[in-house]
């Protein structure tokens, strides 16, 4: 399938490849992973990197790969909706040494103007481990907002709620 390739500024976001598992994989099987159901052994990891890829089978749209402009990768943006999630998220992972550097910001506003504009989504979540402080303030800087009443796939996570389509200004949607 053809996965369509994202460009902002800074970053490109591209479809998952085989030569970004060591970086997953070192993201995984860290303790940095803490708030995103890791650390991991590496078998658990590599099967969670195969579901990666697989989601944009199943769905038609799944995480990106965030590249540097010279391909370095730097992370996994995108859009996660597997069969046990209440709702489609906008989800966010960030590789040690990238972050603090507002280059989730810039690829999650790019993949929710996707999730806006092409895959016409009219609402988005992210599910956030309660914990992950970082995570929650840049829900927060992307103007999303607690949402306390929706359903959860965890118990230990909360829901920002991301800014519907008509709270967006037109250049915050991709046609």
């Amino acid at each position: 399938m053809m996965i369509p390739t994202l460009q902002t500024d800074r970053l490109t976001l591209r479809g998952p490849e085989a030569r970004d598992w060591p970086a997953f994989r070192d993201f995984f099987t860290s303790a940095r992973s803490i708030h995103t159901g890791g650390p991991k052994d590496p078998k658990a990891a590599w099967i969670l990197f195969a579901a990666e890829l697989g989601h944009w089978q199943i769905h038609g749209f799944g995480m990106w790969s965030v590249t540097l402009k010279d391909d370095t990768s730097i992370g996994l943006v995108g859009c996660w909706y597997p069969d046990h999630w209440p709702e489609k998220e906008i989800g966010w992972l960030i590789w040690d040494g990238y972050e603090g550097q507002g280059y989730a910001v810039e690829a999650a506003k790019a993949a929710r103007a996707h999730c806006y504009g092409p895959l016409n989504w009219t609402t988005a979540v992210s599910y956030i481990h309660r914990d992950n402080t970082r995570s929650i303030a840049l829900a927060e800087r992307l103007g999303c907002t607690h949402d306390a009443a929706a359903a959860h796939p965890d118990p230990e996570d909360m829901v920002y709620r991301h800014p519907s389509p008509s709270d967006l200004g037109p250049s915050e949607i991709r046609t």
